[in-house]
């Protein structure tokens, strides 16, 4: 059930901080510029579930209202009108909202302000009139009546309309103690066919700087819809979780003398993001989707349709040039094209285009408008990735999800189904009131849970453990988890040991004594550490702590290095970019902790790919691929019982889908926030699948001391897993000192400069891993990171394979592959 906090639970504290069907709009003429493999058709009929954040739910408690009356002595209505819309303001300070049949839609009505003083002061009425604005342009304006308590506050609201859009305008004064981030704006929507939706929207930029481009926050929408038409609401930003059924949270800005709230309410049918443009009035917007979800295909050689609509913001009507391509992993291009039209003031265009689908893979796609020096373009990604029988079960498969599945979009069901074809068996975190999918539903779905739960009160009273104990222990009991994960990263700062000896006292013995008096099965693993802390992991066996774990815990964060960069823990240094955030130097340090303290099961509980854009720190998309499926192969070659990816999609919670190009946290996912895949998903579901029931066997020993390779045992065959250092382990090495900006090349750039041609032993046959019981005679299977493949043919026992960067897998060498070299 949705749970919104009521206007009289603001406080200062805390403020502050799928789509429709459509068609072209009206007006618009287009003209086809043909090209090869361009399929086009008119965007009708089109339908994808939209968002719902913050819970939001809004019942049509106005349907109901009757009409205005106007007493001898009121003052008349005001109206004002253009294309598509027009406001009524009526004696007692409502606005009515008018579609361009005349149909009443929406009704504004009160407006509340808050103040440190005299707190919440909600309007009661008001006095319309009409004015001009500075353009000359007609207005309504509304003098707003606030009850004496209001103490002199004073409530102005101006609306004026442009086609399409309705600009709405709250100035508030009369006090020095205004709180704005918590004024609100009443609205009744009259007969919706649908709940209320909250939507984020984004931009795409293009830096001057270079590199690839990158969405940002354009503002939200509120949606109302009904059967032929929807009306948005526009602002800069809100808290969803603030707006109910009679109020929609708009935060004001510090003005002279006061604040101003703004938003605009848009009519049409049109999506949410071409509502964005038109309420912003910028001249020119994209929005990209399939019909898809996650944009993700079963099969290669299917129509893959891409929608596009494209909106005019401004108030004339463009003459519009809206242009597409899309291109594979490698960079070809599979189709392009363009067309022409005019587009009204306030109206929308729609076009679909069609690429047919490879085999398995990645389709990178834009699509661009321009008219005059005015651009706007999107972007998404479009995947095929065949469904997979995985045969490991849930309990013995290394390979989860960190955090929690918590975006549940399009919906729950769809959701699971990503996750089960992407191999992922282990959620590390699920209880029931929880954020994600709760333990029954993942248990359905045969996805093992664990939990993790923070908040030990450090140094706190004796009482204050005990609640936080027999609180949390209770719900990983209920929860039914695996493992009880004790808390996040408790070991900061870094290397200094701080708080081992408090977290063993305060969180790991109130818990283990807990489940032991409880007889529970539930097993404990230490709060995973942020990089391997090997200081503070020693306090903490001093203090007593490695016998109350059954498994040890850390999360292996990466800089710009390779996964199998391995420097010593006594050459690592420290700070932001310090070598200490490697990953196969941190896992075999915990695997010689283990080795010196005693048996333990070793857990990443988070394990990273960070895309964060042109960020020399952090991985390019296709770096990211390339290194989640070598984290992968790394992590079962050194023993790890599980690997929890963090994250599967790009966000953060309690900002669903709100664009943050700056926030690295943000871009961990697996999965873009518009839901479609980065070729890091393809990549994990790669390493899922060739390492489903795998055994590592040894690494090889090659005589170049540059190429690398690991050899795994599978049902399917000998696995080989080769790679090169030639180019060494420093990626981005070529990045400004002098900036943090980074001009990243776009996904399809293979940048590794050296290639190697090396000749290896292959065996007679090979059978096909992601199609088990097909077997391949004489010849050898290559595999790239987003499980693209390509047959070699051996000549006399052996082939050859060309290696960079890049780690390729390999079916069909023999079990001594470098026998060849």
């Amino acid at each position: 059930m949705s749970t919104h906090r009521t206007p009289d639970e603001h406080t200062p504290e805390h403020a502050g901080d799928h789509a429709v069907d459509h068609q072209a709009g009206a007006g618009v003429e287009a003209r086809i510029e043909d090209r090869p493999g361009d399929h086009r058709g008119a965007g009708t009929g089109l339908h994808r579930r939209g968002f719902l954040a913050g819970a939001v739910a809004v019942g049509a408690v106005g349907a109901t209202l009757s009409g205005t009356a106007f007493a001898a002595g009121q003052a008349a209505p005001v109206t004002v009108s253009a294309p598509g819309i027009s406001l009524t303001a009526g004696a007692d300070g409502y606005v009515s909202v008018r579609d361009g049949a005349g149909v009443e839609r929406v009704r504004l009505t009160r407006f509340m302000a808050k103040d440190t003083v005299v707190g919440i002061q909600q309007s009661t009425g008001g006095t319309p009139s009409s004015i001009t604005l500075a353009d000359g342009r007609p207005a309504i304006q509304v003098e707003y009546t606030l009850p004496a308590a209001a103490n002199g506050i004073t409530v102005r609201g101006i609306f004026d309309v442009t086609p399409h859009r309705a600009h709405l305008r709250w100035e508030v004064g009369g006090s020095t103690t205004l709180t704005p981030a918590g004024f609100m704006f009443g609205r009744t929507v009259l007969a919706p066919t649908a709940p209320e939706a909250f939507v984020a929207l984004t931009t795409w930029n293009r830096d001057a700087g270079g590199g690839i481009p990158y969405e940002s926050n354009a503002g939200v929408v509120y949606r109302e819809t009904w059967a032929d038409t929807n009306a948005y609401f526009r602002l800069a930003g809100t808290t969803p979780a603030w707006t109910n059924a009679t109020w929609i949270h708009a935060p004001g800005t510090a003005s002279t003398g006061g604040a101003v709230t703004e938003a605009d309410l848009v009519l049409g049918s049109m999506r949410p993001a071409a509502a964005g443009t038109t309420g912003a009035g910028r001249p020119l917007g994209v929005e990209v989707w399939t019909d898809r979800p996650f944009s993700l295909w079963d099969q290669g050689g299917v129509p893959m349709p891409l929608h596009a609509e494209v909106a005019n913001g401004g108030n004339t009507e463009r003459a519009v040039r809206l242009s597409w391509w899309a291109r594979d992993f490698d960079g070809r291009v599979l189709g392009s094209g363009a067309v022409t039209g005019t587009i009204a003031a306030g109206a929308t265009w729609a076009q679909t285009f069609t690429v047919t689908s490879p085999a398995q893979g990645i389709v990178f796609t834009e699509v661009s408008a321009t008219s005059g020096t005015d651009e706007a373009f999107a972007r998404t990604n479009l995947a095929v990735l065949p469904p997979f029988t995985y045969r490991a079960s849930a309990a013995d498969s290394m390979f989860g999800i960190a955090n929690y599945p918590w975006l549940l979009q399009p919906d729950t069901p769809a959701v699971l189904e990503l996750m089960q074809r992407l191999g992922i068996r282990r959620v590390r975190i699920s209880y029931d009131g929880g954020p994600g999918l709760p333990p029954a539903t993942l248990d359905a779905a045969g996805i093992a849970h664990n939990i993790e739960l923070a908040g030990i009160p450090l140094g706190g009273t004796t009482a204050q453990v005990a609640a936080w104990a027999d609180t949390n222990t209770a719900k990983a009991i209920g929860a039914g988890a695996d493992w009880f994960e004790v808390a996040n990263e408790i070991n900061k700062p870094w290397m200094s040991g701080q708080t081992a000896s408090a977290y063993v006292r305060d969180g790991l013995h109130p818990v283990r004594d807990r489940l032991t008096a409880a007889g529970a099965q539930t097993r404990v693993l230490n709060a995973g550490l942020a990089g391997m802390d090997h200081v503070w992991t020693k306090n903490f066996r001093d203090a007593g702590g490695w016998s109350l774990i059954d498994g040890f815990a850390f999360h292996p964060g990466r800089g710009n290095f390779t996964p199998d960069y391995a420097p010593a823990p006594a050459d690592w240094t420290m700070g932001d970019h310090g070598t200490y955030w490697n990953f196969l130097g941190g896992l075999r340090k915990a695997r010689e902790v283990i080795a010196e303290y005693g048996p333990k099961e070793l857990w990443l509980t988070e394990a990273y790919a960070c895309t964060k854009p042109n960020s020399w720190w952090h991985d390019t998309y296709r770096h990211a691929a390339e290194n989640v499926l070598l984290t992968l192969a790394l992590a079962k070659a050194e023993g790890v019982r599980c690997v929890n990816w963090y994250q599967l999609h790009d966000s953060v919670l309690g900002k669903p889908q709100l664009a943050d190009p700056v926030n690295s946290e943000y871009h961990y996912g697996l999965m873009h926030r518009d839901l479609g895949a980065k070729p890091s998903a393809l990549a994990y579901a790669t390493a899922a699948r060739v390492l489903d029931r795998a055994v590592f066997v040894r690494r090889f020993t090659l005589a170049d001391p540059d190429l690398h390779g690991l050899l795994f045992s599978s049902p399917e065959g000998p696995i080989s897993i080769l790679w090169s250092r030639k180019d060494g382990y420093v990626l981005n090495p070529d990045h400004p000192t002098d900036s943090g900006w980074f001009a990243a090349p776009e996904p399809w750039v293979d940048g590794w400069r050296t290639k190697t041609t090396v000749t290896v032993a292959a065996g007679a046959t090979t059978a096909t891993a992601a199609r088990p019981g097909r077997h391949a005679s004489a010849t050898v299977r290559e595999v790239d990171c987003i499980g693209r493949e390509r047959l070699l043919t051996p000549v006399r026992g052996r082939v050859s394979v060309r290696l960079d960067g890049a780690p390729r897998i390999y079916y069909g060498l023999t079990d001594t592959p470098e026998a060849g070299c």
